[in-house]
């Protein structure tokens, strides 16, 4: 199986080790990542909310790469998810021109449903080595991911549970609670860092009210408001994690290293080593 791969920004920078982890993931589900040729930024977070135009064209250029390779995409940034399906839809409907061909050949699939599916949570089950028992966790979908439904095609976007199966195909014990789309503050916090920061610090204590012993995210915006947010902390850290670095670890059992979360500010390797799930 063959895909198209759209990283977006963050993959390049802040959220490298979640590149490094879904690039051994894929190849562990023997699935190959084509990563669209000279891919461009999809205009997140900033273009919508400048000019409607940009926030159509820079994406559709995008679309436009991914079919002349024939290649349905996957995207593993919700904000890039949701940009690059605005833009098809807007195309399609004739309601924006843009300088490139983008016939709507292709599908757009967000990474954790592409991966909870039926076929692909019974693959990645067949290559679990080491399950992430007695490690308990909740999971956190943030609001790009799953709205607007009408656009997201989630029907589930109250509760969504992708995160929640491919987690717990992990071995982990996957807590229920009520905040799994509540907003973290996204990019707000570029201005108003009191009100990002109000956001997140609630996230995190409902989550450690829950019992949680960390969070599992899938978009690198929301992963990086909840861990930057504990940087001055000197203890009671709270991991958070990307939900293929959990899959790794669950598929390389004895060969996890401490440098696969070297970008980390809350450490997860104490917590991991004392679970017996890093050496």
């Amino acid at each position: 199986m063959k895909l198209a791969f759209y990283p977006g920004c963050s993959l390049e920078g802040m959220a490298n080790d979640y590149a490094r982890s879904i690039s051994a993931v894929f190849n562990h589900l023997n699935i190959t990542l084509v990563e669209i040729e000279d891919w461009s930024c999809c205009g997140a977070t900033a273009a919508h909310s400048l000019s409607e135009n940009m926030a159509v064209v820079l994406p559709a250029r995008n679309l436009a790469a991914a079919e002349k390779m024939g290649l349905d995409i996957v995207t593993p940034c919700a904000n890039c998810f949701n940009r690059l399906l605005f833009s098809k839809v807007m195309v399609q409907k004739k309601i924006f021109d843009v300088p490139w061909t983008v016939v709507g050949s292709i599908q757009v699939h967000e990474m954790t449903r592409f991966l909870a599916r039926p076929d692909m949570v019974e693959r990645i089950e067949d290559r679990v080595l080491k399950p992430l028992k007695g490690l308990k966790v909740v999971c956190y979908y943030g609001c790009q991911m799953v709205r607007p439904p009408r656009l997201t095609g989630f029907t589930d976007y109250e509760n969504p549970m992708t995160l929640d199966r491919l987690a717990t195909a992990a071995g982990a014990k996957v807590l229920d609670w009520s905040y799994k789309t509540t907003c973290c503050g996204a990019s707000i916090g570029i201005g108003r860092r009191d009100i990002q920061e109000s956001l997140t610090a609630r996230l995190l204590e409902k989550a450690r009210q829950t019992g949680a012993e960390a969070v599992v995210v899938s978009c690198p915006l929301c992963q990086a408001n909840l861990d930057l947010i504990q940087r001055d902390k000197a203890s009671g850290h709270l991991p958070v994690f990307y939900f293929t670095e959990l899959l790794r670890l669950a598929f390389e059992a004895e060969n996890g290293s401490a440098e696969w979360f070297r970008m980390h500010i809350a450490d997860p390797v104490p917590l991991l080593r004392a679970k017996d799930l890093l050496r």
